[in-house]
This record gives C-alpha cells, structure tokens and sequence, in this order.
C-alpha cells in the first residue's frame, strides 16, 4: 500500500496559465530594456551589420526614428555608439572632444525630437582611436590609465553638454568615475547620471560590436590589461565597490548571461541598481541558433531577458529591446 502523498503539490499552481501568471515572481515589461544603437554619418542611411543580423547602423535622421519608435514601444532609454569615420580615427581620439561629433548631433537631435526618450551615452575612445583601445597607449601599445581619464572628463562634458541623461564610461581605467563626476558638478551638470560599466570583462562576446563601430580591424592586442579576467568574481564587487565610491549611479556587468552570478553577487552585496549589457555575441547566438530551426527566437529572447531581471538587474542593454517590447506589449 502506497504512503499517503504529501499534501502539497508544487505543481497545483502550474496547472493553468492564468495560475502561473499569477504566481509569477519575477516581471519584464518594456520599461527595463534599455536599446542600444549606432550611429553612422549622411543622411537617409541604413547599413546593416552582417555580424548583427537584424541590427543596422543608421544616420541621425535615422536614430531619431528608432527613438520615435522606442517611445511607441514604451522604452524609456536609447544607448548610443558612434561608427567614426575612419578620417576622423587619431591615436589620442580627438573626436570624442569634437561638440559637432556624431555622438553630439544624435544626442541633440534626439532631445528636440523625442526629448521624453533618455539617452545614454558611452565614455571611451575606442570608436575614435586609430588602435582601436579604449584610451591613449604608450609607445609600448600599453593604455595609459591617468591621461586617458584626462580626456574622459573632456568626452563626458561635451556629451553632456549636447544633453546626454546618462553618462556611461565602459573604458575600466581606474579613477574615472570620481574624476567625471567631480567635473559634471563643477559644470553644473548635477542631474546627470553616471552608470558605470563597473565589471567590464575581456570577454570573446563583444567580435560583433567591434564590427559595428569599425574597431575589430583596427585594433593592436587584446584588452586584458584593463577589461577584467572571466576568472575573476571576488574582483568584481571591489570594481563595483570603488564605483560607488566615486559616485556612481548604478553600475553594470558586461556581458550579460554568462556572469549572472556576478550580477547576483553584486546586488546582493551592495542593494543598488545594477543593469546587464546582453552583448552583441549574445544576440547573435541567438539569432544564429533560430535561424538553424533550433530554438524559437521569441522564446530565446523572453527567457534569456528574465534570467537576467531574475538574477537582479533593474534593467537590461539588448539589442532585442524593440523585438522584446512587441512581444511583452501583445
């Protein structure tokens, strides 16, 4: 005789869809996607990345769409990368301080048009540099840490001053984040947020954005002795630690589903508002896997967005945003 099963059921609520929605624990909804988008100079273009299928570089007139789009959508915030031409690539990326850059005249055209859309931008100098580094490099090829924050400080105030909400350095020189915001208060810019890329990782995930803003070619060795060991989680939380310090808004963990446990650690530790940058390695596994029939891409990017609001973030860098947001506003 079979002993009496055990009164509860897990399974008792799973029964009906209704039953599983409303014991759902963890909500995605358009508002935490965050959509990241490149710039590229004329007028009237589109050009698509072979490497981000899907995904298309786009002039001004064009990145001013995509934001009518995401405030259709109810997407509160745009991410922004430029594709500089290669005329205006230097060693020391000057064009980051040039106020009329592409960066600068997608940020204001943004704010005239749509100006209830944010607008985030990145601080690094790897879209302007001729080597393809996130900052200035010796003679050695080595990224020097001081005067690279020197011209940080001078990137983010002109992005700022074109009307730039969110300020997001992705270069992991240390200092930078107490060096900005110092200079975004002293120039009265005291609304403006700094999210830092806080545990940026040398990841092999990031081929297809290299491609987007023309850099993979360019660029001399890898970026190991800035961006973090894949090793490494205990190092994570003094990174996002010295952010805060610094004054840091929220922070980031780059790339995205491969370090959920970075990003657990993180809110766990510290309380605070942590986002995950889903990279553009990410977005094409996807994309490859439903063009070869063996997942469904709706499903892929549903699942793979909740993992990452489940494991703590507050909101999610995808290059699906405005896939996910037609999908959760159905």
């Amino acid at each position: 005789m079979h002993a009496p099963f055990p009164a509860l059921r897990l399974r008792r609520t799973r029964t009906a869809d209704w039953s599983r929605r409303l014991h759902r624990e963890t909500l995605l909804t358009a508002a935490d996607l965050i959509w990241p988008l490149f710039i590229t100079d004329g007028h009237g273009v589109e050009e698509p990345i072979p490497s981000l299928p899907g995904v298309s570089r786009w002039s001004v007139d064009g990145i001013v769409a995509r934001a009518k789009e995401a405030l259709d959508l109810g997407i509160p915030c745009l991410a922004l990368f430029p594709n500089t031409p290669a005329s205006l690539r230097t060693d020391d990326g000057r064009e980051a301080l040039n106020p009329d850059n592409l960066m600068c005249r997608a940020i204001r055209a943004i704010k005239d048009a749509v100006p209830e859309v944010g607008i985030l931008t990145d601080v690094a100098l790897d879209p302007y540099t001729a080597h393809g580094h996130d900052g200035l490099v010796d003679t050695a090829g080595y990224v020097l840490n001081d005067a690279t924050v020197e011209v940080l400080v001078g990137q983010s105030l002109n992005q700022a001053a074109a009307g730039a909400d969110i300020i997001a350095p992705s270069d992991m020189m240390d200092g930078r984040i107490g060096t900005i915001r110092a200079a975004l208060e002293g120039a009265g810019h005291v609304n403006v947020q700094i999210m830092a890329y806080a545990a940026k990782y040398a990841s092999a995930f990031y081929g297809p954005f290299r491609d987007a803003v023309g850099s993979r070619g360019l660029l001399k060795g890898d970026k190991k002795t800035y961006q973090m060991d894949y090793a490494n989680g205990d190092e994570a939380l003094r990174e996002v630690r010295m952010d805060l310090a610094e004054g840091a808004d929220s922070v980031m963990v780059k790339p995205g589903l491969p370090y959920l446990d970075i990003v657990w650690r993180v809110k766990e530790t510290f309380g605070v508002p942590v986002f995950a940058y889903q990279v553009s390695g990410e977005y094409a596994m996807i994309e490859a896997a439903a063009a070869a029939g063996a997942a469904d891409r709706d499903a892929l990017v549903l699942e793979t967005l909740v993992a990452m609001r489940r494991a703590g973030c507050s909101g999610i860098l995808t290059y699906h945003a405005a896939h996910a947001a037609r999908l959760l506003n159905a």
